[in-house]
């Protein structure tokens, strides 16, 4: 027995994957759960992530953009995009710097997207 409608079935019913929230899970993945881990180990490094948090707020105030899931992603798509044109790519999940020492020394791109989901976390946007 077949029933003719099923091509023309819903898949499933989950909602809609937000494209902001899943590219600030992304870059969590990516650069965030270790740069955090790091930051909370470092009381340098983890000024040095503050100060980077408050340039991006800045940034995206004068951009005119909220700091809400949309703003903050696309903030950090457009600094990884830049990144990856300089031939920086925002490293695998897994694959990034683990130690405070290791993120102390990190290029300026890495600490920015880290303050972007630093932001995102203390906001409840991830």
């Amino acid at each position: 027995m077949t029933n003719e409608f099923l091509a023309f079935a819903p898949i499933s019913t989950a909602p809609a994957v937000d494209p902001a929230r899943a590219l600030l899970d992304e870059m969590m993945a990516r650069v965030g759960v270790d740069g955090l881990a790091a930051a909370l180990g470092d009381t340098g490094l983890l000024a040095q992530v503050d100060q980077h948090a408050a340039a991006v707020r800045d940034a995206l105030m004068h951009a005119g953009r909220e700091v809400d899931a949309e703003g903050l992603a696309a903030y950090a798509k457009s600094i990884a995009a830049a990144a990856e044109r300089m031939g920086r790519p925002v490293p695998q999940p897994g694959h990034a710097y683990l130690s405070g020492p290791a993120w102390l020394a990190a290029e300026w791109h890495l600490m920015r997207l880290v303050a972007v989901c630093m932001i995102a976390e203390s906001a409840g946007l991830l």
